[in-house]
């Protein structure tokens, strides 16, 4: 069975990344007890001073569009966008299966 994969990219202001890091890892804990989310991963490159990373993996894509309409996920994106200069979808993938995936 396929799941629906977004490996994405965030860019912030500049000194904002740590902010960034713990909106986004509070975004994962919110994701703990959806089934449906089974991977939200948060990176960093220490090259990229102002960028973080995520990695996450669904049940499916609508499960994923659903995940925004949270109550909890409306009010992360509200505390992140000021400080968001840009956002990019490095790529939208299907996983085919691996290490971590039911």
């Amino acid at each position: 069975m396929s799941k629906f994969s977004l490996y994405g990219k965030f860019t912030v202001q500049d000194g904002e990344r740590d902010t960034m890091v713990e909106i986004l890892l509070e975004a994962a804990e919110s994701m703990a007890n959806l089934e449906e989310c089974e991977i939200y991963l948060v990176n960093i490159n220490e090259t990229e001073p102002d960028s973080v990373y995520v990695y996450e993996v669904w049940s499916s894509e609508e499960a994923h569009q659903a995940s925004l309409s949270l109550e909890s996920t409306q009010k992360l994106i509200q505390r992140a966008k000021p400080i968001i200069t840009g956002m990019d979808r490095v790529s939208t993938l299907t996983t085919m299966g691996g290490k971590g995936i039911s």
